[in-house]
């Protein structure tokens, strides 16, 4: 109702009724507003307290120092040096001046801000985590960059370890590089301590020996200011334990040596990717491993470019590739081995046994030829694997049967990984009659199982299986697990693992028979079918291959690999399980006049051996495709 419209008593009468309720309403209200003063201040003190000292202060991790990496003679291969690293902490970084700060930090460091706006977007933690912006920045950069802290808010110099790869591409296939952790990794190591700016072994020993090259983290309470940045450390909770180092299996020399050769090789060839690889039979020791062309793992520890990234990428041969391992390649002659020695243990021939060696062989149709379209006569086991006779192992193919050559390559340890210790090994494969159903739909036909026995047609094969096949028939059949790493030592010395042999198996071929194929091996130097070898002051005695691939040229002639695999006894009686080295030389697509694979195995043994005559024939390593003729 309108006061207006009550008597003037009855309005004097209800105003001190208002200001009473008025009143009542303030003095409930500053009392309850003073009774929460007092919880907070009071009873609420430790908490609040609590919270303004966890806004205060942090707790930040301690790097540990990454384990160095030796060749077997303790030569530092792998060190850290220390350098600097610009970072940034996005939620430090008001927006309204994250273009502003872009724009100088890109002056400074010398790269464009879009590359910058990259980096803080691919964060892969949260926008307090810091992000890795630059590696291996200059120290008057750093310092720059440091003193004008004030103009670049979010932004932080550190100082860091860097990997120095003290021998650049020459071991970067082994060694590999490290490299900023990925969201998948993260989401997978976050648990066990990682952070969103941590490097970490991208490839090589690098990365199957992360958990042992990295160390543990320690950790410490520090203070920050306003801003986020750390003022002070307040307190010290662990220490950082060092990572192990690593004692490789790798000789230095021996691999300065199998690159001297590789390089020399295919340069002569006129060809870029090929392999050498050398291990002790009797161990399982890779003494060297090159692959070529390779790329320098420096360009990773010191902040790879765009444009060295895209470079590497464009390269046809694959540089980030380590052929060895990671790659798969028609065996050629040198799977006569295993062909040979399955006849020999399956009883379907003998160590005397004459096989017809004759221009073809002929099923149905179609006609598989020798490879000098001539033949050679009658020929035992010896013979046949000395000339490299195509229709002797044909015929001895057939008398196996495909699943038969199968089970005895598999004993050599084709068709599966060799297990080596290190990351991107391929198995290769073994055709067999169920894995040609399951693959295509139908058996295996009468024609692939003799292309089988001569290692052409579906078998492939990696470098290193080769090489391992080969070193369990020089040392009397132990198919051992090649490895790279000999020892893990603690940062004082102290052996953590020592090194040990690792037997995959022991081979179901009897130590006779495996005599034999080891003389049928010396018969390939004997009988010059790898020219001058023989001639050499040393026994060798291994397998030469021409493996076809690819594409025929407009002369219908196909594209070839060529391969020499072999061991030089120790005693000089191939008879003796005895040698201590085993090589392997690939080189692809090689297309030369003579097989250049052994011309690069004579270079390395020359040097290996220190013989000052020059055994080389440089003139067979003209290109002019002679096999596919």
């Amino acid at each position: 109702m309108n006061d207006a419209l009550l008597p003037n008593d009855a309005v004097r009468s209800r105003r001190p009724m208002r200001f009473l309720a008025f009143g009542i309403a303030i003095a409930v209200t500053v009392a309850a507003l003073t009774t929460r003063l007092v919880f907070l201040q009071i009873q609420q003190a430790p908490t609040y307290q609590a919270l303004a000292e966890a806004n205060r202060t942090a707790v930040a991790s301690i790097p540990s120092t990454r384990g160095i990496v030796y060749d077997r003679n303790k030569k530092m291969l792998v060190r850290n040096v220390p350098t600097w690293a610009v970072k940034i902490r996005p939620a430090d970084l008001p927006y309204p001046q994250r273009d502003a700060v872009v724009a100088r930090l890109a002056e400074l460091l010398d790269m464009k801000p879009s590359a910058i706006n990259l980096r803080i977007e691919g964060n892969v933690g949260s926008t307090f985590d810091l992000v890795r912006i630059k590696s291996d920045v200059p120290e008057s950069t750093a310092r720059l960059i440091a003193e004008e802290g004030l103009k670049l808010p979010g932004v932080e110099v550190a100082v860091e370890s860097r990997r120095d790869y003290l021998y650049g591409p020459l071991l970067s296939q082994v060694l590999g590089y490290t490299g900023a952790i990925d969201a998948t990794q993260l989401a997978d190591l976050e648990s066990r301590g990682y952070l969103p700016d941590d490097m970490i072994g991208k490839a090589g020993v690098e990365a199957s020996y992360e958990s042992a090259l990295r160390g543990t983290y320690g950790q410490q309470t520090v203070e920050r200011d306003a801003t986020g940045r750390v003022v002070r450390v307040l307190q010290t909770t662990r220490d950082a334990q060092p990572g192990d180092s690593l004692v490789l299996t790798i000789d230095l020399k021996e691999q300065q040596y199998a690159q001297q050769a590789l390089e020399w090789g295919l340069k002569k060839a006129g060809v870029r990717r090929g392999v050498f690889a050398v291990m002790n039979p009797q161990t399982g020791e890779i003494l060297a491993m090159v692959s070529l062309p390779t790329y320098d793992d420096n360009d990773f520890a010191q902040g790879i470019s765009d444009a060295q990234m895209q470079a590497y990428l464009a390269d046809k041969d694959t540089p980030f590739v380590n052929h060895a391992i990671a790659e798969q390649y028609p065996p050629g002659s040198t799977y006569k081995l295993v062909t040979g020695s399955g006849a020999l243990q399956d009883k379907k021939i003998t160590p005397t046994t004459q096989i017809l060696s004759k221009p073809y062989v002929q099923l149905g149709p179609d006609k598989y030829w020798e490879w000098n379209h001539q033949g050679w006569g009658p020929l035992n086991v010896i013979e046949g694997f000395g000339h490299s006779s195509d229709t002797f192992f044909y015929q001895v193919a057939y008398m196996l049967g495909i699943d038969r050559l199968a089970y005895w390559a598999k004993q050599f340890g084709f068709g599966a990984l060799t297990g080596i210790d290190l990351p991107g090994e391929v198995a290769g494969v073994v055709p067999t009659n169920q894995w040609k159903q399951d693959t295509f739909g139908q058996a295996i036909f009468p024609g692939e199982t003799i292309q089988a026995g001569i290692g052409q047609g579906f078998d492939v094969v990696t470098p290193l299986q080769m090489l391992n096949a080969y070193a369990a028939l020089a040392n009397g059949g132990k198919l051992y697990r090649p490895q790279v790493v000999r020892e893990i030592r603690a940062a004082d010395g102290t052996v953590v693992r020592p090194f040990a042999t690792k037997l995959i198996r022991k081979l179901k071929v009897s130590s006779a028979n495996l005599q034999v194929m080891r003389l049928a091996a010396r018969n390939v130097s004997t009988s010059r079918h790898t020219y001058n070898v023989v001639d050499m002051p040393i026994v060798v005695a291994g397998k030469t291959g021409t493996a076809e691939f690819g594409v025929k040229d407009a002369e219908g002639r196909l594209p070839y690999h060529t391969w020499y695999v072999g061991f030089v006894s120790k005693s000089g009686d191939v008879r003796k399980p005895d040698s201590q080295l085993a090589f392997v030389s690939f080189v692809y697509g090689a297309n030369t006049i003579g097989n250049a694979a052994t011309e690069i195995a004579k270079y390395y043994l020359q040097l290996h051996f220190g013989i000052k005559k020059d055994y080389r024939i440089p003139s067979l390593l003209v290109r002019g495709n002679f096999y596919g003729n």
